[in-house]
């Protein structure tokens, strides 16, 4: 919950110029913990935007970043140990035109700058620079999302001993003057979260029918509910008859407060609440003193009585927004009637014929037209797929003729599986050390199912150097630190038992070699593919390759395989069949794609005819002086054309939508999820049938934690990719942690309302602390600490799933 910030306007520093040799320079903060702050200088000639300060600038404790900034921590003053405070001298006589800087929030790692640029304070008059300039002639601008408390900025012309006998020999053309003394404060407001709850039961009562309320917090002190009740989904405030609670008063003849009664124990506050049984809901907020209410972000607490049945006060896990709250209702069985499928069918057919008609008559050959083309082949499959969907019959078994003949599935498409995949990645960096992982998953075989997922992928079989499997030797032993080839053959008959599908995870860039040459390098295979020399690429700089040249990166722990040989694809190909005819995969997870073109894959892809298949093509993202830029087209594209090079055969990783989600929940910079057209900014924005959206993996997270996803938050972003399109993927430490209910409750959301890798989305916020969409206009859903309720003129819509921060609701 965000408490109102005390908007005390105290001086949280002043920064502190003098034009005398040496200057010091002062930047201090009020009631913030120790925080970073990056500091870098601007050239008087502008050449170069960052750079570090001479050595006698650079204050004591610096770190330095690179070859362009410092990082340099706060200290407490002297002042009462409520400012904090670095000291940096300044030399008058220096080309150093200005000051920038950006501050890092150490309890929450927050960096705050001025909508992604610097905070600049000028040292010379004429600098041109725009809205983030701090000084004499420019106001302090601060982006509106930093959450910070209040600053001050000061700085103060001093006499100088030269300064009178220097500035008649000026060179006027060459005047560079040092700026005035400015002293300017900024207010702004730190976000608290406080962790207390408030929990709200709901029964009915057998005698009057009427709906007894009993809420309890464990807030400290005097706390009052300003309450009333409401008759329909407007939310109308109004005023419940009697009986009250104690300490009950009117309130401006428009709403209740009551002053909740201490528990037992001293622990909390309670009170019990009678409502009668026209209302419909249960309207409040929470007053803690005159200057402190607590509310849903910035709206009332809504409460939904139940008005049909009556239940055992049992309680149920809810959360509002902003206040963790258990709410112990259940909503009566209902039959929603739904919308024959058949008539969302022919209605998206319609649409589909009439954009593929506007795109063809462009008749142009830009990349944009030819990026339609492939949006336009893949709705054709999805419209495709869904009529083999309607084609199951609907009538009665009397009415169907015995002797009709049945209809023949569809082929499924190895780029998308049947579109309504959820992918589950079945082991992690440690699953090796136990020795029986094959058995251990095989007792999860159920389980895993029942949770909604459709597709398992389970880690390398193959013998290896490295105990995780992606160092492989020889491809056709299976005996590996996860389990043995029969124990790998008993998981994969239990896991298609249930259901399942299986994705082998096939290192086809690298393998290890089993004997050094004459000069002591290790590039001679054994075991049943004997490769010699000509197997490795020739411009891999450690194994002496005598292959072609590589069609992509290399990978530097391993010989890299020359796909280019016929002799090399001929043997893959024959390898990756006998895995599907011997142990059972019906697809593969392909690590490390950036390292061969993707036409190869392909010609596996063909060879083997997977039913889904995806590739690990995973790059930096771009970056401007450590921050991540919010046009991410550059890296999405590289995805997009190696899903491309194989004719759209198989999907990929989405890691552009992965990387931006860390942006947005680190930063509270939500906005990042709408890119310049206003679609989702991954590749799940331009190719979604065949982006495996995830946010963590064994790399990633785990016990490597190469680029772990922001703690606390990973609900928000299963809350992103379960409701999207794309193919969704969920980590093994997710779903069997604490996160399982909720990670299930999203996952049978999106299967019942039938959201698929080709949904729709429409992006109706996209702000600093607010994300939200409406996907098939079926699902709404919103992340972020701020406030959205989904429109509700054309549809209602009921509230399915709830955590901290997120919110999903379903079209009723």
């Amino acid at each position: 919950m965000a408490s109102p910030a005390s908007a005390n306007s105290s001086p949280i520093g002043p920064i502190q110029s003098e034009l005398a040799p040496p200057t010091p320079l002062f930047l201090k903060l009020l009631n913030l913990p120790l925080a970073s702050s990056r500091r870098h200088f601007l050239s008087r000639e502008l050449k170069r935007e960052w750079d570090q300060p001479p050595k006698d600038m650079i204050p004591p404790g610096s770190i330095p970043v690179k070859d362009y900034a410092i990082e340099t921590p706060l200290k407490k003053s002297s002042e009462g140990q409520v400012f904090h405070e670095v000291k940096i001298n300044l030399d008058p006589k220096s080309s150093i035109a200005a000051l920038n800087f950006v501050l890092k929030d150490e309890e929450t790692g927050a960096w705050y700058q001025h909508r992604g640029r610097d905070f600049k304070v000028p040292l010379v008059d004429h600098l041109l620079i725009d809205g983030n300039v701090v000084g004499a002639k420019r106001g302090f601008n601060i982006w509106p999302g930093a959450f910070l408390p209040n600053m001050l900025l000061k700085a103060e012309e001093l006499p100088s001993k030269d300064q009178d006998s220097n500035s008649d020999s000026k060179d006027a053309k060459q005047e560079n003057k040092h700026v005035q003394g400015f002293y300017q404060e900024q207010p702004i407001t730190k976000q608290v979260v406080i962790q207390n709850s408030a929990t709200v039961s709901v029964t009915k009562c057998f005698k009057t029918a009427k709906n007894l309320l009993y809420l309890e917090t464990d807030l400290p002190g005097e706390v009052v509910v300003h309450w009333g009740v409401c008759r329909d989904d407007a939310k109308n405030w109004e005023i419940s008859a009697g009986p009250y609670p104690p300490e009950t008063t009117v309130f401006k003849n428009r709403a209740l407060r009551t002053l909740l009664q201490p528990k037992d124990g001293g622990d909390g506050c309670s009170g019990l609440f009678t409502l009668g049984k026209e209302f419909i809901g249960f309207l409040f907020v929470l007053k803690l003193n005159e200057n402190t209410w607590l509310k849903c972000k910035e709206n009332d607490f809504y409460i939904p009585l139940s008005s049909s049945i009556s239940f055992p006060a049992q309680p149920g896990q809810r959360q509002f927004e902003g206040v963790p709250v258990s709410e112990k209702t259940e909503e009566a069985n209902q039959e929603v009637s739904q919308v024959p499928y058949t008539d969302d069918i022919i209605n998206e057919i319609r649409n589909l014929v009439h954009d593929i008609s506007s795109e063809k008559s462009r008749q142009t050959k830009t990349k944009e037209a030819q990026e339609s083309i492939l949006h336009e082949i893949e709705k054709l499959a999805a419209e495709a797929y869904s009529i083999f969907r309607t084609s199951i019959p609907t009538s009665t078994e009397e009415a169907v003729s015995e002797s009709e003949p049945q209809e023949t599935p569809t082929k499924i498409c190895s780029g998308t599986g049947t579109g309504f995949e959820i992918l589950l990645q079945g082991f992690n960096w440690e699953s090796n050390k136990s020795g029986r992982w094959y058995m251990e998953l095989k007792e999860k075989a159920l389980e895993i199912s029942s949770l909604g997922f459709t597709v398992i992928w389970l880690p390398p079989p193959t013998e290896s150097v490295s105990p995780e499997g992606y160092m492989p030797k020889d491809l056709y032993n299976l005996n590996s630190r996860y389990g043995n080839i029969d124990e790998l053959k008993d998981l994969v008959r239990s896991l298609h038992e249930v259901g399942l599908k299986i994705l082998g995870d096939a290192v086809l860039n690298h393998r290890c070699a089993h004997y050094q040459n004459q000069n002591g390098v290790w590039n001679i295979f054994g075991g049943r593919l004997n490769w010699d020399d000509r197997a490795i690429v020739a411009d891999d700089p450690h194994f002496q390759g005598r292959g072609n040249k590589s069609s992509g990166d290399s990978f530097h722990a391993a010989p890299n395989i020359d796909h280019s040989q016929e002799f090399v694809r001929k043997d893959l190909k024959e390898w990756l069949c006998w895995l599907r005819d011997e142990i059972g995969y019906d697809g593969w997870r392909l690590d490390f794609v950036r390292g061969f073109w993707g036409g190869y894959v392909k010609d596996y892809i063909d060879a083997t005819e997977p039913y889904f298949a995806v590739g690990e093509y995973w790059d930096s993202l771009s970056y401007t002086y450590g921050e991540m830029d919010h046009n991410q087209d550059a890296h999405r594209q590289r995805i997009i054309d190696w899903i491309n090079a194989t004719n759209g055969a198989a999907g990929a990783f989405d890691v552009t939508t992965k990387g931006i989600l860390h942006s947005a929940l680190e930063r509270c910079e939500y906005w990042r999820l709408s890119d310049q057209k206003g679609k989702p900014p991954g590749v799940v924005g331009w190719w979604p049938s065949r982006a495996v959206t995830f946010i963590e993996n064994h790399d990633t997270g785990s016990t490597q934690g190469h680029w772990r996803f922001p703690y606390g938050k990973e609900m928000q972003g299963y809350a992103y990719i379960l409701t999207h399109p794309g193919t969704p993927a969920v980590f093994y430490d997710h779903i069997f942690s604490h996160y399982q209910s909720e990670i299930a409750s999203l996952i049978s959301l999106r299967n019942r309302k039938k959201v698929q890798c080709r949904s729709t989305v429409e992006i109706t916020k996209a702000e600093r602390d607010v994300y939200a969409a409406i996907v098939d206009e079926k699902v709404a859903m919103k992340i972020g600490p701020g406030h959205y309720e989904p429109p509700s003129e054309s549809q209602r819509w009921v509230l399915a799933v709830e955590g901290k921060d997120y919110k999903v609701w379903e079209a009723s």
